[in-house]
């Protein structure tokens, strides 16, 4: 709905949150700072917005940067001038790696001081740069219906991505007379009936076509459409890196995710595509395997929202600038292979993946990987909500687990460590009717955990899982291939999160076998309580594949 064109005289302060509430905006993450007080003083005034207050920087930013992935709408973070501003540097960084819509507001100095390294003083602008799709600072209060709106259009339009908005302290208190516009309406551009044509030539001379299906697909709200396309023509299906819930992947025409540390057989699958259809994916590192899998015998059909991101990877045969619902909506149309010649191939891919997915029975005494997998599988609602930490620990939940409605998995392609934590209170508060689990390393989740109190003072039931096994896992996996027996750095103590979530009046679990788990965790599931439950891990199964002793004889 379009605000009144009256211009109404307000302070700065008074215009961002009319903004906010222009656009639709419901929650709001920060940690509090003197350099936006104003704007604080105006949330207090507006029901129709919460305040989320964190306990750092890092997990206020991770928490609306879940928020944003689970909800479709634009995460926003408040935090102050450069102290706050370098904290949250890391959620910024995640939204910018993982096409995610954020919009970052920061307390800024004086705009009578800037330049002269007042206190707390960073060139915000200039520091966010690189890790965002536009910065600016306001530094006339009249303009902030204007510059906060196009901020909100950027960080929502094309490929979508993190925008800072800097706020000098005294712009927040001038008055001036403001002008709103309508709130930000997406483009969906399409494609034209002539790239459709070509899609379908490649399409009728295909004998392997994959589709790599990313992130793309999910901010157009387009699984569905995928899934008619696919269907349609016996296409097989591959996720990209860390967008396993993109398409259901108990469904037969599913053949794997690309991910870290992927089965050597899903990588066959599309080093043996001849025509690779790219749909809503920058072609990423992981995704591609260093760059490595994708070749140019190889016809590459790449479809994206950003022009800059076909090309940037890989030259593709045909480009085309669209949204992927519109595109998909369009193929699905016009698209049917009347007589599938690769149907035996995908059936082939199928059992590979299935093969390789598989997890084999498991009857140790004391809990392992596997258990805590097969348990999530088999007693979590089927529209549960997962978030993940960097570390190896993630290896099993993405070799294994199934992934099988829409909207299901927020995980970090950025590899941040401390993301699954506050992604999970951010994904609660924005499905509060679904189960949300984090999954975490003990390294990851000590990096943030002091927001388990966030969760417990705002009445987030998130389950957190925590795998203990002292020591930074990915590290030391590495470390154990290029310098054997020489443990550096990657040691960790003693630390019993179990105990500490309990001290916050959270629910602390320790288990370590199999019976204790699948009782914690049905209590968990229905006791509507923020609850931490605490794994310890063997440290010689250092990944889902190998042991340290396996690495070391190498």
């Amino acid at each position: 709905m379009k605000p009144p064109n009256q211009a109404s005289r307000m302070s700065g302060a008074k215009g961002v949150v009319t903004c906010l509430k222009n656009e639709g905006i419901e929650k709001v993450f920060c940690v509090p700072g003197e350099s936006y007080l104003p704007v604080l003083d105006e949330l207090y005034g507006e029901p129709s917005i919460q305040l989320i207050s964190a306990r750092h920087e890092g997990g206020a930013s991770f928490m609306a940067e879940g928020y944003a992935k689970a909800s479709g709408k634009p995460g926003v973070v408040m935090a102050t001038r450069g102290v706050g501003a370098a904290n949250l540097s890391i959620g910024v960084h995640t939204a910018y790696q993982d096409s995610t819509p954020m919009v970052v507001f920061l307390g800024q100095v004086d705009s009578h001081f800037l330049g002269r390294e007042g206190f707390q003083e960073v060139d915000l602008v200039q520091f966010f740069q690189p890790i965002s799709k536009w910065a600016v600072e306001i530094t006339h209060a009249g303009r902030i219906p204007e510059l906060v709106q196009r901020a909100f259009r950027i960080a929502q339009t094309g490929r979508p991505g993190p925008v800072i908005v800097s706020l000098p302290e005294d712009v927040l208190r001038f008055k001036e007379n403001m002008t709103f516009a309508a709130p930000v309406s997406k483009p969906r551009p399409s494609p034209s009936l002539e790239e459709i044509e070509i899609v379908n030539s490649y399409l009728q001379q295909a004998k392997k076509p994959v589709i790599i299906a990313g992130g793309g697909i999910k901010h157009a709200d387009a699984e569905d459409k995928l899934l008619a396309f696919a269907e349609a023509n016996s296409l097989p299906v591959l996720s990209a890196f860390r967008r396993q819930d993109v398409f259901p992947n108990d469904h037969p025409l599913y053949v794997g995710h690309l991910g870290l540390g992927t089965n050597p057989g899903v990588l066959d699958t599309v080093r043996q595509a001849d025509v690779l259809l790219a749909l809503g994916t920058r072609l990423s590192e992981v995704t591609t395997q260093d760059y490595s899998v994708i070749s140019p015998e190889q016809t590459l059909i790449h479809i994206d929202i950003t022009p800059s991101v076909l090309g940037k990877s890989f030259a593709p045969d045909l480009g085309i600038v669209a949204d992927m619902k519109s595109a998909l909506q369009l193929m699905n149309a016009a698209t049917k292979i009347a007589s599938p010649i690769w149907k035996p191939w995908v059936q082939e891919r199928r059992s590979c993946y299935e093969a390789a997915s598989c997890l084999a029975p498991d009857d140790s005494e004391t809990i392992t990987n596997n258990q805590v997998i097969t348990c999530l599988q088999e007693m979590l609602p089927g529209d549960a909500i997962i978030t993940n930490d960097a570390g190896n620990f993630a290896g099993w939940l993405h070799s294994f687990y199934q992934f099988k409605q829409k909207k299901t998995y927020v995980g970090p392609t950025s590899g941040a460590m401390g993301y699954g934590m506050p992604a999970a209170l951010g994904a609660k508060l924005a499905s509060p009717d679904k189960t949300v689990v984090s999954l975490s390393g003990d390294g990851g989740f000590m990096m943030t955990m002091q927001e388990i109190e966030t969760a417990v003072r705002y009445q987030i039931p998130v389950i957190c899982i925590v795998f203990n096994n002292q020591m930074y896992g990915t590290i030391r996996m590495h470390q154990e291939i290029h310098f054997p027996h020489r443990v550096s750095g990657t040691d960790l103590g003693t630390v019993y999160f179990s105990k500490i979530a309990k001290s916050v009046e959270a629910d602390g679990f320790f288990v370590n076998s199999l019976e204790d788990f699948k009782y914690v965790l049905s209590k968990a599931v229905n006791n509507d309580r923020p609850t931490v439950i605490e794994v310890p891990m063997d440290q010689n199964q250092i990944s889902a594949k190998r042991t340290i002793e396996d690495l070391r004889k190498k």
